[in-house]
């Protein structure tokens, strides 16, 4: 699998954002529709602005988008940033399964000859 630098970028930002719990959470709330900034803050006992930069994680990395309408800010999941973080995810399940899998084989075949 040849990636790019831009490719290779992303994916730290996917990543990145993805580490955080509360931004995984954030992800979780949002994929029923979309918030506001106020709404997506609520279950949780931080201030607007850590909130925010929460947001703003996730904005970068491409996860979610923000639009705005007057004073309203309101947050929606992008759902092609995922598409991308699990095609590289499933290139190395299917890489270490078929690793996983000749092992097996290879142990299976040397338990069958016996110990020498």
């Amino acid at each position: 699998m040849t990636r790019t630098a831009q490719q290779e970028e992303s994916l730290d930002l996917i990543f990145g954002a993805v580490a955080d719990a509360t931004r995984r959470s954030m992800l979780h709330r949002l994929r029923e529709g979309a918030l506001t900034i106020s709404e997506l803050a609520q279950p949780y006992d931080m201030s607007l602005n850590a909130v925010s930069k929460h947001v703003k994680t996730l904005e970068r990395a491409g996860l979610i988008r923000r639009s705005i309408q007057g004073r309203e800010h309101s947050c929606r999941l992008e759902t092609a940033r995922f598409d991308e973080a699990l095609t590289w995810m499933s290139y190395y399940s299917e890489f270490w399964s078929t690793r996983l899998d000749a092992l097996e084989s290879h142990l299976i075949d040397k338990r069958k000859r016996g110990p020498r």
